[in-house]
């Protein structure tokens, strides 16, 4: 067998998907393994045995990222695959995960064969990428790459109160390697989509051009608490009619700008939330995204100021804190090319595409070539337990990551 007849093993990648998966299972299918919970460091035992058990020196480090790296013929930098194996509270088995454990395949598959690159290869999981538990996403590889600094990432306090050193500690991931300045030769990160695109052409593989800036605030409004019943409404100092009045402009900007601007609400919290009671306080986040980092801040600039003048109009408090915020990111050309080639050598249909959600991918972008290959997520659906995609479409992304990698890691 040429390496060009190489193909990844179907049923063994499946398999430890679905083992993985076991670990935080949810009734009715998906799993929820949030990031430094105890569930996620039973998945974190998991996949470094498995890294193990494929003969990869493994190494953690301060920010609670795993590597697994597998020599070449040559010292230097490798060619990295990864992504992540956090979850949301109410997530499918596929997003993050299919993206490291077809690392891991790919890694069997060429021992199997008995192919050693020129280059090294290195599979990687990255720490709290959900930011589902602590916020930023994406926060492992922005600190690997030395985007995030480590003490800042370290010291970020949980939706359960806790922070993140303190839990690497606990569930012992507090590695010793440094961060902050590991350059690969190349990154590749497969993924779900996350949406309905690729679904709904019947195209099997998405080349990803690059991703789109995200941006989250969060409002906090304060005003006074007064009975519903006596309180005339022109003297009321209502912080949830003014959460309420954000959330419709939020999608009245998005809707209005049209393109790839989108707005979303995820939280709205409200204190004292009595029925008979004007709303004290409201708290609540806004996320906006744009493949266009003007036109974001052109969204960012309109809301902001629609927020500090409905506050004022109620006599309403309002402070504003950034949880997270990304330009847009562009990835290489020629990995962008390399990918749709080689799909197409296969014979398998692509379409190019930009992500809509964040991924580890991004953080590596302005380090060194990157790219990202996308399956079909069935209607579109994923952060929810009946995230699926058919095995045949994990074949073709795998093996296009397969022989990525290997052109890679060849020249």
């Amino acid at each position: 067998m040429t390496c060009r007849d190489l193909k990844i093993n179907i049923e063994r990648l499946m398999g430890r998907l679905r083992e993985l998966g076991a670990i935080g299972a949810l009734p009715g299918g998906g799993c929820c393994r949030l990031a430094l919970s105890d569930g996620d460091r039973r998945g974190r035992d998991l996949v470094s045995g498995w890294m193990r058990d494929l003969g990869l020196e493994v190494s953690v480090d301060r920010i609670g990222n795993v590597v697994g790296l597998r020599p070449g013929r040559e010292n230097g930098a490798p060619v990295m695959i990864g992504s992540h194996i956090d979850t949301v509270a109410t997530g499918g088995i596929y997003d993050g995960c299919l993206g490291v454990l077809a690392g891991l395949e790919v890694i069997e598959t060429l021992n199997d064969a008995g192919i050693v690159t020129a280059h090294p290869l290195a599979v990687a999981f990255f720490t709290n990428e959900e930011g589902a538990r602590f916020a930023p996403d994406m926060m492992g590889s922005a600190v690997h790459q030395g985007a995030l600094g480590l003490d800042t990432a370290l010291a970020v306090t949980g939706i359960d109160g806790t922070t993140v050193g303190d839990d690497l500690r606990r569930i012992g991931y507090d590695g010793s390697t440094e961060t902050g300045d590991f350059r690969a030769r190349a990154f590749v990160e497969m993924h779900v989509e996350q949406g309905p695109v690729l679904d709904v052409e019947g195209t099997r593989i998405g080349v990803v051009e690059g991703v789109q800036g995200i941006s989250w605030s969060e409002f906090t409004l304060n005003g006074v608490a007064n009975h519903a019943g006596t309180t005339p409404m022109n003297m009321r100092c209502d912080a949830g009619v003014v959460a309420a009045r954000i959330a419709i402009k939020a999608r009245d900007i998005a809707t209005a700008m049209g393109g790839d601007q989108v707005a979303t609400v995820g939280v709205i919290d409200l204190a004292p939330n009595l029925v008979n009671v004007v709303p004290q306080r409201a708290q609540m986040t806004v996320d906006l995204r744009n493949t266009d980092e003007a036109l974001l801040k052109l969204a960012e600039a309109r809301l902001f100021d629609f927020a500090r003048d409905a506050a004022a109009s109620e006599g309403v408090e309002l402070k504003r804190r950034t949880l997270a915020r990304f330009e847009p990111v562009v990835f290489a050309s020629g990995m962008v090319d390399l990918i749709e080639t080689t799909a197409r050598g296969q014979g398998v249909s692509t379409r190019r595409m930009p992500s809509g959600a964040g991924h580890d991918a991004q953080m590596f972008a302005p380090n060194c070539p990157t790219a990202m290959i996308f399956v079909p997520s069935r209607d579109g659906i994923s952060h929810n337990i009946k995230e699926f995609t058919e095995p045949g479409h994990i074949r073709a992304g795998a093996d296009v990551l397969l022989h990525v990698v290997l052109e890679k890691a060849s020249n």
